[in-house]
C-alpha cells in the first residue's frame, strides 16, 4: 500500500533524526525555554528578516489554531475565514469549543478578499442590533489553502490593509509554509508574511518534523502570558527541546526550502502525468495537493494498493480526491502510483 492521503505519512528528514540523536541525553530546562529553542527562534527571526518577532513552539496546527484564536479574541469576538478554511472545515469545531465562533464566508479557490472582510465589518458595525451579535476581530487565512492555491502578495497586502482600517487581527495558518514558499510563480516570501500578518505559524508537522508548528507574533502584539495559554490547552511540550531542535535544524542551511522543494517536483511531475491520461481536475493547485476527479469504480480499484484523501462527492458517480506529495515523496513511490494509475 503506497499512501499519498496526506503529507505527513512519514516520520521526519533523517537530518533531525541525527540531531535529536546528538542532544538525546543532553540535560536541558524544559517549557521552550532551552538553548535549542532559543537557536531556533533566532534562526526564524533571520529568515524573516524580523529581528524582535516573539516565537513560540507548539505541537500541532490544531491546537496551534485554537490558541492563538482564543488567546487573541475576548469572549464575545470571532473569527473569520473561508468555508473551506481548516479552522471551519476540520477540527471538529475546536475553535467554537473555546467559545469563539467561526465566522465563514464563501470562499473562492479556497480564498477570501479584502472586500469580503470589509463587507462583513460594515455589516456588523452599521447593524442597530450590534451589541447582540458576535463581533468580528480577527481574520484566519492559509497559505497554502486548504486547495492549496496561493494569495498573491497584493492580496495579502489588501487583507492587511483592511484588517489596519478595521482593527482586526491577521492570522496565517502557515501548516504547509514551505510548499507555499516553493510554488512556482509565488511572489510571496517569508519576510513578506512577516510584515504583512499580525501572527501566522511555520507547519512543521507536514514539511519535515515529526510535529511541531513555530507560531510567529509580529509587531510586538504576542497576548500577555502565551506561554500560560499554551499550557492550558495542552500544546505546551515540557521537553520542548524536542521541538527546539527540529526548527533549529529545519532553518540550518536552508534545509526546510529544499525538503519543500520536493513536494512541488513530484506533484508537478504527477500532475503533468494525470493530464496526458485524461483525468479531470477539480481545481488546479501549484502546490503538493492535487484534486483529482475519479470515476468511482476506477476509486474503488485503486485503492486496493494506494491511498488518497477523500475531498467530496462529485455526483453519483464520481468522486473528488486528493492526492498529496511531500518532502519525503520517493521516486519510487511516485512510479509505483504513476503504473496503478
Amino acid at each position: 500500500m503506497i499512501l499519498f492521503n496526506s503529507d505527513y505519512t512519514e516520520g521526519a528528514h533523517p537530518r533531525l533524526m541525527e540531531c535529536l540523536m546528538e542532544t538525546n541525553l543532553e540535560q536541558t530546562v524544559g517549557y521552550g525555554e532551552d538553548v535549542y529553542c532559543e537557536e531556533a527562534r533566532a534562526a526564524i527571526r533571520k529568515v524573516c528578516e524580523a529581528p524582535d518577532v516573539d516565537v513560540q513552539f507548539l505541537v500541532g496546527g490544531t491546537q496551534t489554531n485554537l490558541t492563538v484564536i482564543s488567546a487573541a479574541l475576548r469572549s464575545y469576538q470571532g473569527v473569520i475565514c473561508a468555508n473551506t478554511g481548516h479552522i471551519n472545515a476540520h477540527e471538529t469545531g475546536a475553535v467554537e469549543a473555546t467559545g469563539h465562533k467561526v465566522l465563514a464566508l464563501p470562499g473562492t479557490d479556497g480564498k477570501i478578499t479584502a472586500e469580503q472582510v470589509k463587507e462583513t465589518y460594515d455589516l456588523h458595525w452599521r447593524d442597530e442590533s450590534r451589541e447582540h451579535i458576535v463581533q468580528p476581530k480577527m481574520v484566519y487565512i492559509s497559505h497554502p489553502t486548504e486547495l492549496g492555491t496561493l494569495y498573491t502578495k497584493a492580496e495579502l497586502q489588501a487583507l492587511h490593509d483592511v484588517c489596519k482600517e478595521c482593527g482586526l487581527y491577521l492570522f496565517l495558518d502557515g501548516a504547509r509554509m514551505g510548499y507555499g514558499l516553493m510554488a512556482p510563480g509565488t511572489d510571496v516570501t517569508l519576510p513578506d508574511i512577516a510584515n504583512l500578518c499580525d501572527v501566522f505559524y511555520i507547519g512543521g508537522t507536514k514539511v519535515g518534523a515529526f510535529c511541531g508548528e513555530a507560531v510567529v507574533f509580529t509587531k510586538e502584539n504576542a497576548p500577555r502570558h502565551f506561554v500560560t495559554l499554551i499550557k492550558q490547552h495542552g500544546a505546551l511540550l515540557a521537553k520542548g527541546w524536542f521541538l527546539g531542535v527540529q526548527f533549529d535544524t529545519l532553518f540550518t542551511d536552508d534545509l526546510y526550502m529544499k525538503i519543500s522543494k520536493n513536494a512541488i517536483t513530484t506533484a508537478a511531475r504527477l500532475k503533468e502525468i494525470l493530464k496526458e491520461k485524461g483525468y479531470d481536475f477539480y481545481i488546479d493547485s501549484p502546490t503538493n495537493q492535487i484534486f483529482v476527479i475519479l470515476d468511482n469504480e476506477k476509486k474503488k480499484e485503486l485503492e486496493k494498493e494506494a491511498r488518497f484523501g477523500f475531498w467530496e462527492k462529485y455526483d453519483e458517480t464520481h468522486t473528488v480526491v486528493r492526492i498529496a506529495t511531500s518532502w519525503g515523496t520517493t521516486e519510487e513511490e511516485l512510479n509505483a502510483l504513476i503504473e496503478l494509475i
